[in-house]
């Protein structure tokens, strides 16, 4: 992450931001959470390891544009996500928030741990956020969101049926 100057109240707004994305999430509010990505939004899960590499050229586990975000979000609402019907528990922490100017965007690092409970089982998601915030009036819009995980997907109980 750059070096530059951030302020409180942008640190402070960031944050609240995060906390307020984690929670939509956490209460299934999909359509509110849908509804903070830009339109140029790209959402991605980069494969273990190949985060440093160009995603245009490498294997992802999600990469999403503003469309294919949409489908995911319609389909983890209805009954054809049999992988989430029904619907995981999760509960996330986001920790360790950094935030700093890039031109006309924000951008966000945070750490996270999500915790997921479906049918008596247990996973655990960990790993980084990097989001590039577009400020929207006195909101922000969500312009890149790349979830990277510390871990494979096999240690996280195979399958990343959730938005993380």
């Amino acid at each position: 992450m750059t070096a530059a100057v951030t302020t409180p109240d942008l640190h402070h707004r960031v944050e609240q931001f995060l906390y307020h994305e984690a929670a939509l999430l956490d209460e299934w509010r999909l359509d509110e959470w849908f509804a903070l990505m830009h339109p140029q939004i790209e959402y991605r899960i980069p494969s273990p390891g190949s985060d440093h590499l160009d995603p245009r050229f490498t294997l992802q586990v999600i990469h999403d544009d503003h469309t294919r975000l949409g489908g995911r979000v319609t389909r983890l609402k209805s009954k054809h996500a049999h992988a989430e019907s029904p619907h995981s528990r999760t509960r996330r922490l986001v920790t360790n928030v950094r935030a700093a100017p890039l031109g006309d965007t924000v951008v966000a690092h945070a750490n996270f741990h999500v915790m997921r409970t479906r049918l008596g089982q247990l996973d655990h998601f960990l790993g980084t956020y990097r989001h590039v915030l577009v400020e929207d009036g006195a909101a922000f819009l969500v312009r890149e969101r790349v979830a990277t995980l510390d871990h494979g997907i096999v240690e996280a109980g195979g399958t990343v049926s959730i938005i993380l």
